[in-house]
């Protein structure tokens, strides 16, 4: 049995797709291929994402990379790179499809559903049976995704924000992440992500240009954040905290770091205190999700939720 016979045997697919595995035209001597991305490719993508307005980190390529460096598939047409993704294996009960972009000369030709197919496979393949797969969807291409297995789960709403010039006053339970012991870190963040994390939590939380910042009450976390300075702006991501009241904390302490530029956010629209948040700060919506799940939709604290991670690699 082959790879895509043995995925349609196990019954996760709608009929769309297993009637036509591979939908797409071959054009005439056309010579295609789909492999993984080396470091230079995989830092292309993370271009590419820039050039579309995604407004990525300044380290993000780097940071992807040392995260799951198997982790991007692409497709290659007479030897030129026309499109890829990434296909993160967190850990072995939970993956992430993102980062999925097409050179414009190469939409439209199924070529990018050849690849999207082969991606979610790929990863499945990484992942013990039974894992759930994650990803976010803008809204045309929900159905899509949901002919592909993935069901809807929440709408996630990027927020954009110009901190006051004068900022509330930064609270005495604000502390550096590098402070805070790393397995109580690792501890609070389990609440927040379908299974550990701790490679990319490492990684993620001590990058270069960033402020990691957590709130605690005594010896226990009771919040934390990561702000990291993109293209344009901060991005924030994640924002994990106990309560409203905490997540204030911690957004404070960001907009007095990111000194009057623009910050952005991501935040779950079924974590209603997180859209109170955005809108108690005049914070205007430019973009917006689905975020989808192929598999058990992960048990986690949504109510701690008030920014993801990102939206490219979950």
């Amino acid at each position: 049995m082959g790879d895509w016979q043995a995925v349609c045997y196990r019954g996760l697919f709608s009929s769309f797709l297993v009637e036509r595995p591979f939908p797409e035209p071959t054009m005439a001597n056309e010579v295609r291929q789909i492999r993984l991305l080396n470091r230079i490719e995989q830092s292309e993508l993370v271009s590419w994402a820039n050039k579309e307005g995604w407004n990525p980190g300044l380290h993000d390529a780097d940071l992807f990379w040392e995260i799951d460096p198997d982790g991007f598939l692409g497709i290659e047409v007479d030897y030129v790179l026309a499109g890829g993704g990434a296909i993160i294996r967190h850990n072995p009960t939970f993956g992430f499809m993102g980062l999925f972009i097409m050179r414009p000369e190469y939409r439209s030709r199924k070529l990018g559903t050849t690849l999207w197919i082969a991606r979610r496979d790929r990863l499945l393949s990484r992942l013990d049976a039974g894992a759930t797969v994650g990803l976010d969807a803008v809204d045309t291409m929900v159905p899509f995704y949901a002919r592909g297995g993935f069901v809807p789960h929440a709408r996630q709403a990027r927020f954009e924000w110009v901190a006051p010039s004068k900022p509330r006053a930064i609270s005495s339970d604000i502390t550096p992440l590098a402070q805070i012991p790393f397995q109580k870190l690792i501890e609070y963040d389990r609440d927040c992500f379908p299974g550990l994390r701790a490679h990319y939590l490492e990684l993620w939380t001590r990058q270069k240009d960033a402020h990691a910042i957590g709130v605690t009450k005594g010896d226990q976390i009771v919040g934390y954040s990561v702000m990291r300075r993109c293209v344009s702006g901060w991005k924030i991501g994640p924002l994990f905290a106990d309560s409203f009241a905490h997540a204030q904390e911690l957004l404070a302490a960001h907009a007095q770091r990111s000194a009057g530029e623009r910050i952005f956010l991501d935040a779950p629209q079924n974590n209603p205190a997180a859209m109170e948040l955005c809108r108690s700060h005049g914070m205007r919506e430019v973009f917006g999700c689905v975020r989808m799940y192929l598999g058990v939709a992960p048990k986690i604290a949504s109510h701690k939720i008030f920014s993801i991670t990102n939206f490219e690699i979950g």
